[in-house]
């Protein structure tokens, strides 16, 4: 797992690193992996322009276009605030023989050292107007300026990255918002204790059937899902849920017929009480929200077995707290709300939706995996992980149901929950991708690829 730190935390860390190294050191070993990829990226190519903010962003940009001038790239620089200007960073620039210039002209790459961690807010309209006539790509220092580096938050002008180029550690922004290729530099920076983590597929170890298995052992999921009116949820989650390693999958619901013709393999039951013994509990998509549905919600968090919520179970849950009595709270419980859900269960989602997430989990006592293009993922003890989509390509009807049914079959196999969420989270990623191959694709055909998407997360 890939640690991400608050710029809070990361500023502390560099002042303490800064305190017993020369000074200047940390600002130019930046710089020099900023011009280093800046190098990369022009691929021959020699024209550069710097757009050049006050403090140390600006700094780290006037030191990489004193090492490109050294390499022989024309390098020009525009300060915004030419008073305010790092004052080394640009006495060295203008001793390599790098011009300060008024525009932006025709370079080959810009490099935005506009602003850095500390700012807030949107670009100034001065910063705005000069990023707006940029035709080149643009290698962003630290971060996208306009783009808040703790929530990912995007209020007004801001720089669309190509590439980012950051130091010693990554910060919220670039899990949280789109920052192009995201580079990390090495500078010494030693920080303990992430405030979240990104998964890589080198940290799923999926559940697969040893020589000791049969269909018990590998773990019994059932799914109380789907209505006379929505039977497809049904049909998806279960599918999800057969394909995604589960050795047995039970359905109790409307949606049985449907379910047989669909997956012969799957027990079917019109009642919830007939279901049998399971060892994970799917509830909610395309449930409905009748009494009768807020009966199939109770019996389910009462059967003593992890729980997935989704959907109208998570509506159930906010209009009827006395469901929630139901639910032994030793009993793992993941919930899977979008954002209109999530306000109807906990409030509005606001900018930042890692502590949106944290604190819902801790209400509720719960693993609340809060989808989006970056799906947040946060346990009642603190973890948090957050797993960035690569396209828009989940973003379809039945897609959420797909992913329930993957949590559900992770949940029954014993993993931890909060790990489930992440893990699901993350071959739904990869089964959109997979099924999708440059078009969009339904979820049924998103369902249909989640064998192949396990098959790559484990060749990993």
């Amino acid at each position: 797992m890939r640690g991400v730190w608050s710029t809070e935390r990361v500023k502390a860390a560099e002042e303490e690193l800064m305190a017993v190294v020369p000074p200047g050191s940390l600002m130019r070993r930046a710089a020099f992996g900023v011009a280093t990829t800046a190098l990369a990226l022009l691929r021959g190519k020699r024209r550069v322009t710097l757009l050049v903010g006050a403090g140390n962003n600006g700094g780290d940009a006037l030191w990489a276009g004193y090492f490109l001038r050294r390499r022989g790239v024309a390098v020009n620089a525009v300060l915004l605030n030419p008073a305010k200007a790092h004052p080394e960073g640009l006495a060295a620039f203008r001793r390599a023989g790098g011009r300060v210039t008024l525009d932006v002209g025709a370079p080959d790459l810009v490099i935005d050292g506009i602003v850095g961690l500390s700012a807030r807010g949107p670009l100034r309209p001065d910063a705005a107007a000069l990023v707006g006539s940029v035709r080149a790509p643009i290698l962003a220092v630290d971060l996208p300026s306009g783009v808040d580096p703790d929530t990912g938050e995007i209020t007004g002008p801001a720089v669309r990255a190509h590439t980012t180029v950051t130091f010693g550690c990554l910060k919220p922004v670039h899990a949280l918002a789109e920052c192009g290729d995201v580079r990390l530099v090495d500078i010494g920076l030693r920080p303990v204790d992430p405030d979240f983590v990104l998964l890589d597929s080198s940290d799923i170890s999926w559940p697969v059937p040893g020589p000791g298995d049969d269909k018990y052992t590998q773990g019994v999921t059932g799914v109380a899902a789907g209505s006379a009116t929505y039977p497809g949820a049904a049909v998806l989650s279960t599918g999800a849920a057969v394909l995604s390693t589960s050795g047995m999958v039970r359905y109790a619901g409307h949606a049985a017929d449907a379910i047989r013709a669909r997956w012969p393999e799957t027990v079917c039951t019109g009642s919830i009480g007939d279901a049998g013994r399971v060892q994970s509990w799917v509830v909610g998509p395309g449930l409905g929200t009748t009494h009768a549905s807020a009966d199939v919600v109770r019996h389910v968090l009462d059967a003593g077995v992890p729980v997935i919520a989704d959907a109208d179970a998570i509506t159930l849950l906010a209009q009827d707290s006395s469901l929630w009595d139901a639910r032994d709270p030793d009993t793992p419980l993941v919930l899977t709300p979008h954002d209109r859900e999530f306000e109807r269960l906990a409030g509005p989602v606001g900018a930042d939706r890692v502590a949106a997430a944290a604190k819902a989990a801790e209400q509720f006592n719960a693993v609340v995996l809060l989808k989006g293009n970056r799906t947040v993922v946060a346990a009642p003890d603190g973890r948090v992980l957050v797993n960035s989509a690569t396209s828009s390509w989940p973003a379809t009807a039945g897609s959420g149901d797909v992913l329930s049914g993957i949590i559900g079959a992770l949940l029954a196999a014993g993993v931890d929950p909060w790990l489930a969420a992440g893990w699901a989270a993350y071959a739904h990623v990869l089964a959109a991708e997979l099924a999708a191959r440059g078009a969009p694709a339904p979820a049924s055909a998103l369902m249909s690829a989640i064998p192949d998407a396990i098959r790559q997360v484990r060749g990993s």
